[in-house]
C-alpha cells in the first residue's frame, strides 16, 4: 500500500479521535508513532526520539516566545496590572457585544503578529469577558478568528513578507510585472476569501447576529444554567484564577509592559526581543515598588514558563507527526490524486482545497505553502489558470489550516491564552470554519470564470 495513503489514515484516525474522546496529546502520540513504524520499521522508537529533537532545535524560536510569554503573563497577574486594566475596560464593556467588539477591534489593531495577537489579547481580554459571563469558548473563538485572518489580509504581517517572498519567485506572477513580492500580495488581497469571511462572521458573531451554533451554543447555555464560564475539563488550565476585577489595581504596571512588548514587535519584528524586554520592564517597574518580591519575581517567570509546557508539547508532537507523514510522501500523494481534477477555470478553488487539506491534515502552515506554491503556479500557468487567484488560493488555504486545524500553533495558542480545552475550542467554532470555507469555495469558482 502507498505510504502517503496510509499516512493519511493515520491522520483521519488522529482526528477523528481526538474529536471523538476530547484527548489530543494522546491520540498526537500514538499516531506519530504509528506513523515512525511504518516509515522507520524497526528502528522506529530511536527515530521518533530523534526527530523530537530535531523538532526542538527547529522550533527553539517558538519554545522561548510562547514560553516566556507565560512568564509575561504570570507576572502581569501577580501585580494586579491587569486588574486594573479590566476595571478601566469593563466600565466601557458593559454588555457581551461591547466586550466581544473591544475583542474584535483589538485584534484588528495588533495585526504584526498572529502569535502577539493571540497571547497579548487574551490576557487583556479574560477577564473582562469573565466579568460579563461570555463563555471562554467564545473568547477562543474570537481571538483565533482575529489572528492568522487579520495577519494575512495586511500586508505588514509576519504572513505579509512570507508568502510575498514565495510568489515573487514564481514564473507566472513575475510575468505580471510586480516589481516586488508585496505588490503581487497586495493585488491577491481582494480574493482571499477564506480570511475575510472568517472576519465578516466573526465580526457578526461579535454584534450578535451570527447565531450560535452546536458547541458554541451549548457553552452559552451551560454558562446561562450553572454560571460557568468554562467547563469542568478546562478547570486545569485556570487553577490561579481570581475573580480580579473586584481587586485593586495599578494600570500602569499592565499598560507599560504591553504597551513596551506591542511597540518592540512592530519596530524590530521580533517577538522573542519584545518579550525579553517587556520581561526587563516588569523587573525595572515591579521590583522597586515592591508589587513583587525579588524571590518571587524569578519564580514566578519560572512557573509562567511551565504553565505552557501543555501546550509546547502539542506543538512538539505536531511537528513531530509533520515530519514523519512528510516522509512517507503524504503531500505528493495528496498532489497527485489532485491533478486529474484540473481545469483552468475551477484550479483556483481546486489550489485552495488542496493547501487547506494539507495544511489542516499536517498542521505545516507556511511549510505546505512552500511545498504546493512551485506545483500550483507551473500547473496553474498550463491550463490558463488565474495567477492572481492562485495566490489568494495558497494564502486562503493557510489561512484555513492556522484556523480551523486544532492542533495548529494558532489554535493551540487561543485555547491555552483562553483558559480552555483545545478540542473544546476546535469543536465550538467549527461550524463557522465550514460556512467560511463552503463559501470559500463558490467564491473562487465564481471568480475562476469571470477572470
Amino acid at each position: 500500500m502507498n505510504t502517503g495513503l496510509i499516512a493519511i489514515f493515520i491522520l483521519l484516525v488522529i482526528i477523528v479521535g481526538a474529536i471523538a474522546t476530547r484527548r489530543c496529546v494522546e491520540f498526537l502520540i500514538g499516531g506519530s508513532l504509528v506513523a515512525a513504524i511504518f516509515m522507520y520499521r524497526k528502528d522506529f522508537l530511536p527515530q521518533w526520539c530523534t526527530l523530537i529533537q530535531d523538532v526542538l532545535a527547529e522550533n527553539v524560536w517558538i519554545v522561548l516566545v510562547c514560553g516566556l510569554f507565560g512568564s509575561l503573563i504570570a507576572l502581569l497577574q501577580e501585580s494586579k496590572g491587569t486588574f486594573g486594566f479590566q476595571k478601566l475596560v469593563s466600565k466601557f464593556c458593559n454588555t457581551e457585544r461591547k466586550t466581544l467588539l473591544t475583542t474584535f477591534v483589538m485584534g484588528i489593531l495588533i495585526f504584526v503578529d498572529d502569535y502577539l495577537n493571540v497571547l497579548s489579547i487574551g490576557v487583556c481580554m479574560k477577564g473582562v469577558c469573565d466579568k460579563r459571563k461570555i463563555p471562554r469558548e467564545a473568547l477562543a473563538y474570537m481571538l483565533d478568528a482575529t489572528g492568522a485572518p487579520v495577519c494575512v489580509l495586511l500586508p505588514f504581517s509576519t504572513w505579509a513578507v512570507f508568502y510575498a517572498s514565495l510568489f515573487i519567485d514564481q514564473a507566472s506572477v513575475k510575468v505580471l510585472g510586480f516589481k516586488t513580492g508585496i505588490q503581487a500580495y497586495i493585488h491577491a488581497i481582494p480574493y482571499c476569501f477564506y480570511p475575510i469571511l472568517t472576519i465578516a462572521i466573526v465580526f457578526l458573531f461579535a454584534l450578535g447576529v451570527m447565531p450560535k451554533l452546536g458547541a458554541m451554543k451549548k457553552a452559552y447555555k451551560r454558562v446561562e444554567e450553572t454560571g460557568k464560564v468554562y467547563s469542568d475539563a478546562s478547570r486545569k488550565y485556570n487553577h490561579d484564577d481570581r475573580k480580579g476585577y473586584e481587586e485593586e489595581g495599578n494600570i500602569w504596571n499592565f499598560v507599560i509592559p504591553m504597551g513596551v512588548l506591542v511597540a518592540i514587535a512592530i519596530a524590530t519584528s521580533n517577538l522573542l526581543l519584545a518579550v525579553v524586554v517587556s520581561l526587563i520592564v516588569c523587573f525595572v517597574l515591579y521590583v522597586p515598588q515592591k508589587v513583587v518580591a525579588l524571590d518571587d519575581f524569578f519564580n514566578l517567570v519560572v512557573r509562567g514558563f511551565a504553565d505552557m509546557l501543555p501546550i509546547l508539547i502539542l506543538l512538539v508532537i505536531a511537528f513531530v507527526l509533520q515530519k514523519v507523514t512528510e516522509g512517507m510522501g503524504m503531500t505528493d500523494f495528496i498532489i497527485s490524486v489532485a491533478k486529474p481534477l484540473l481545469w483552468g477555470p475551477v484550479f483556483p478553488a481546486i489550489a485552495f482545497v488542496l493547501v487547506a487539506a494539507l495544511t489542516f491534515t499536517t498542521g505545516s502552515l507556511w511549510g505546505m505553502s512552500a511545498v504546493v506554491a512551485p506545483i500550483v503556479f507551473p500547473l496553474g500557468a498550463a491550463i490558463s489558470a488565474n495567477p492572481i487567484l492562485i495566490m489568494a488560493a495558497i494564502i486562503s488555504g493557510g489561512a484555513f489550516g492556522s484556523h480551523a486545524c486544532f492542533y495548529t500553533d494558532a489554535t493551540l495558542l487561543s485555547s491555552q491564552s483562553a483558559g480552555i480545552d483545545n478540542m473544546e475550542h476546535a469543536l465550538t467554532q467549527l461550524p463557522y470554519v465550514i460556512i467560511a470555507s463552503v463559501l470559500s469555495v463558490v467564491g473562487f469558482l465564481i471568480c475562476g470564470f469571470v477572470m
